[in-house]
């Protein structure tokens, strides 16, 4: 009991290094969390111009998912804890992102930890969700409903591909986290005002 504690404490540590302040710091660029959408992730990183920094807090948020469900696994092998304790340790590190303790809990939406975690709890899962994304980005252009989407879909695909109930359950829980941390995109869904990436001519 106090392993698996421990395990899902540590996931949620790792995914409270927000990528986007830390990088922001080290190169001299200013918080994240004071302009554009005030969200410290790679999309608004990328609206101070930056590529490179945006591009390497993609990496560093899609990693610490991927290392806080890598870290799970291993600990669940080691100390025979429960199969579904990679899952929440998933929920744990994109909790951590999202309201991060290290930051004022002032977290992003947490789609790139997202995906890292889901590749490393399952790379059919994972992949699927990419694809789901990038299959209605191709059609619609709009990352957020992209997003959404894939999102929708994770438990589903991960009952297919697990049968865990417990772990669905906990994918379920992220999916919710995604689409809450979207609700501003969603109304502007709604309302027909989310902008579209134009297509290159």
């Amino acid at each position: 009991m106090i392993e698996s504690i421990l395990t899902v404490l540590v996931a949620y540590l790792i995914g409270s290094l927000s990528f986007a302040v830390i990088l922001a710091r080290v190169f001299g660029m200013p918080d994240p969390r004071s302009y554009g959408s005030g969200n410290p992730g790679a999309t608004n990183v990328l609206r101070s111009g930056r590529k490179a920094v945006a591009a390497l807090t993609l990496l560093g948020d899609a990693l610490k998912g991927v290392v806080a469900v890598l870290l799970a696994k291993w600990t669940t092998a080691a100390w025979g804890l429960p199969d579904y304790l990679p899952a929440l340790a998933g929920l744990a590190v994109l909790l951590g992102h999202i309201w991060p303790v290290f930051f004022g809990f002032q977290g992003g939406k947490g789609v790139a930890t997202a995906l890292g975690l889901l590749l490393a709890l399952n790379p059919w899962l994972g992949l699927a969700c990419a694809a789901s994304w990038l299959l209605v980005f191709v059609v619609i252009r709009v990352s957020s409903l992209s997003a959404l989407v894939a999102a929708g879909l994770a438990p589903a695909y991960a009952w297919l591909l697990e049968g865990n109930a417990v772990a669905t359950a906990a994918i379920a829980g992220l999916a919710m986290l995604i689409f809450w941390r979207h609700k501003a995109n969603i109304a502007r869904l709604l309302s027909g005002e989310e902008a579209a990436f134009k297509k290159r001519s």
